[in-house]
């Protein structure tokens, strides 16, 4: 994503300094003094010369015009003014490093000669500037953030300098004061992230937004920031990240992308499936609201692994449904599970030695309790897909057996499970031909292993 989102700042400010002055900050010059004032501190020969280079409209020529000025006056006490000249000029010429430098220089002359108002003009566009030309690949990109960091936070720091214009009430004042704000902290937090201190650029990341609340770069680089922290904060990163996505900024197909891969590396759920639904749920969520709700969790891979290893729970909770039956379906969905033992309710043999097998498992862990389940049980609980196994089709109603198959789906209400490419036991199988008459043993269903991959 860019960096910055295309949303005005850069013309914000101009009608914030204009609502400040009354005239564009590039007009603002020195003043000839009355003669009762005392002595300028230049001569009439700079202050034309800068006058002259000052009103170029070609920004090329304005700096050809400048440089000049400085190799004749190089101590002139018009500096301050040529520095913020030289400023705006490469700031038209789109020049960032040149911004960055000739922004830094009027900045370090000081307040007693670089007014509040000026100084954050030039903070504020060094501010663009670095924006528009960082990168984390340049050979000096920590001492730039380093810079950068400070010159955004002098940029806070100025920006309560500078005098609320006559024609504004508070309340006007500080709405234009928002959107520089939220460049500042942004900035500040970019500028943090990129010297690794992730803490830091997350407390920036929600001062901006504290100030525009509805950017959706912000809330991906938040996003970042959070999921880079140690310990990595995961589930406040997906809520930033699918917020961006929510918010429809630009290259949210990006964004959602990542969001889906952290979610998958932060669950390892065997259900690809499972994790678009999750993700189209964070992102419906984070819609409707800027933070998280307390309540609202993403099980990690540890809870997974507990739930999946609790053997006991596994018909139990996904009968229950609800958070436990959600909890459970992700911790098994798309895992094989070897040697569950159930009881055939029906078989329908299929082409190519495929075979449908309605089951029943019970939930009961105790054997005995078990039975009694499954002699009382009625209707299956689940589906098996059997896959190339033509002698299937000699199992009969109530015949006890074992299968080791994939669970790939799963309903609450009425609850059912379905089993892909599964096969049962060759030894569970009775033989081709029985005897006439015959009564054949049922098997009795026990415990089911625990799943594997």
């Amino acid at each position: 994503m860019n960096r910055i989102s295309k949303r005005g700042w850069a013309g914000l400010v101009f009608a914030l300094l204009l609502g400040a002055t009354g005239v564009p900050a590039r007009a603002r010059s020195p003043q000839a003094q009355t003669p009762q004032a005392a002595a300028p501190a230049y001569t009439l020969a700079e202050y034309n010369a800068y006058q002259a280079a000052a009103a170029d409209k070609d920004p090329t020529q304005r700096v050809a015009d400048l440089d000049d000025f400085v190799t004749k006056f190089p101590n002139s006490a018009l500096m301050p003014y040529v520095y913020n000249t030289y400023v705006h000029a490469y700031n038209d010429l789109k020049n960032y490093p040149k911004v960055i430098e000739y922004a830094d220089r009027e900045v370090a002359l000081g307040p007693d000669k670089v007014n509040a108002q000026s100084r954050f003009t030039a903070l504020y566009l060094r501010t663009l500037a670095f924006n528009y030309s960082f990168s984390e690949k340049d050979a000096n990109a920590s001492d730039e953030a380093t810079q950068e960091l400070a010159a955004a936070k002098a940029g806070l720091a100025v920006l309560d300098e500078v005098p609320k214009p006559a024609n504004q009430t508070d309340d006007q004042w500080a709405e234009n004061k928002k959107a520089p704000t939220a460049l500042f902290n942004y900035t500040a937090g970019i500028a943090s992230a990129a010297l690794k201190d992730y803490a830091s650029a997350v407390t920036f990341y929600q001062a901006a937004l504290a100030a525009t609340p509805n950017d959706a770069v912000t809330y991906f680089h938040l996003g970042v920031a959070y999921l880079q922290t140690a310990p990595p904060q995961s589930l406040d990163g997906f809520w930033a990240l699918a917020r961006s996505v929510a918010l429809k900024g630009q290259g949210q197909d990006q964004v959602k992308a990542y969001l889906r891969g952290q979610i998958q590396n932060y669950q390892q759920t065997g259900c690809d499936s499972l994790v678009d639904d999750q993700l189209n749920e964070i992102i419906t969520l984070a819609g409707t609201t800027n933070n998280r709700p307390a309540k609202y969790t993403i099980p990690s891979a540890a809870d997974l692994t507990a739930a999946r290893n609790d053997t006991a729970n596994f018909i139990p909770w996904l009968k229950e449904g609800g958070d436990h039956g959600k909890l459970m379906w992700l911790a098994t969905c798309g895992l094989v599970f070897p040697d569950v033992a159930v009881e055939v309710m029906t078989v329908t043999p299929g082409d190519g030695g495929n075979a449908t097998l309605l089951v029943y498992r019970p939930g009961a862990s105790d054997p005995d309790a078990a039975q009694k389940e499954m002699d009382a049980a009625t209707d299956p609980n689940m589906t098996v897909n059997i896959v190339g196994q033509p002698e299937v089709s000699r199992l009969q109603k109530g015949d006890g057996v074992r299968f080791t198959g994939t669970l790939s789906g799963y309903t609450p209400t009425p609850f059912m499970l379905t089993w892909d490419q599964a096969k049962v036991n060759a030894d569970d199988i009775p033989a081709e031909k029985a005897a006439p008459g015959a009564k054949r043993p049922g098997h009795k269903a026990a415990a089911a292993a625990p799943p594997s991959r």
